[in-house]
This record gives structure tokens, C-alpha cells and sequence, in this order.
């Protein structure tokens, strides 16, 4: 004869944070990490506007470092679609945007660079740029960290 085994529950308490994630967890990790992301960023760009305005207007960029920026670009966006998907909620369509985001520009950097790199011939980092990425930075934080207790 067979014997059969009882079910326990099993104590979550014990598992890896990784093990308990659940959709909103996972949403809510992805938003809080791109979120300081884009504040980091815009802040960058509003106390650094020399050093971006020269990296903006830098013609002839090493053709390696774009190549690994969009490297970079499309494995931030495959991994945050791969572990990611979801299009319930809010927070949620807004970070699988920001998936498809990353992952465009990783793939047109790499696809298509000299394009890419000709799309924008601006010589600096104007404020609205530095007001979206903190803009961004903002909601996506509050979404993530405040509004998640």
C-alpha cells in the first residue's frame, strides 16, 4: 500500500524574500529601483548640466561604449519584462513600460546606432528633460515605497 502524506502549510516566514514575492512585491521592487533611477539621474543632470551638455554634444562617440550601452539598455528591459509582465494595476503598466522602454533603446543603439545617435541633435540637457526624469522618479517612488503600505 501507498501511504499518503499530509499536507503541511508551509512556513513562508523561513523562505527567501525572493520565494514569498508576489505580483505586487515584484512590481513594487522593479518601481523602487527605477524610480531612484530617474531621480538620481535628473538630479545629475540638474547639478552636472556642464559635464551632460558636453556628453550630449560629444559627436563621434566611441563606437564601443554605445554598443554597451545598448547592451546594458536591452538587458535592463529583457529583465524587467521577463520577470515582469503585467498590466493590471497602474504601477504595473507603468513599469512593463519602462520595460519596453529600456529594451527599445538597448535595441535601436545596438540595431541601428548611427540613426539612434542622429535622432537628437540637442547640445544639452534642457529642463524638461531634467523635470521628467525627476517627475518620473517622484511618482514612480511614491507609487513603490509610500503608497505599497
Amino acid at each position: 500500500m501507498q501511504k499518503t502524506q499530509n499536507a503541511t502549510p508551509m512556513n513562508t516566514a523561513a523562505l527567501p524574500i525572493a520565494a514569498q514575492d508576489t505580483s505586487q512585491d515584484t512590481t513594487r521592487l522593479i518601481g523602487k529601483i527605477v524610480s531612484a533611477y530617474y531621480l538620481v539621474t535628473g538630479i545629475g543632470f540638474l547639478v552636472s548640466r556642464d559635464f551632460f551638455a558636453t556628453m550630449v554634444a560629444h559627436v563621434g562617440s566611441d563606437p564601443v561604449l554605445i554598443n554597451l550601452s545598448g547592451m546594458v539598455h536591452f538587458f535592463i528591459g529583457m529583465t524587467i519584462l521577463v520577470v515582469h509582465f503585467k498590466w493590471r494595476g497602474l504601477l504595473q503598466i507603468a513599469v512593463t513600460l519602462l520595460g519596453f522602454a529600456f529594451l527599445s533603446k538597448g535595441i535601436l543603439l545596438i540595431a541601428v546606432p548611427e540613426m539612434t545617435l542622429q535622432a537628437d541633435t540637442s547640445t544639452e540637457v534642457g529642463l524638461a528633460t531634467i523635470i521628467g526624469f525627476i517627475a518620473v522618479g517622484l511618482v514612480l517612488g511614491y507609487a513603490s515605497f509610500v503608497k505599497s503600505r
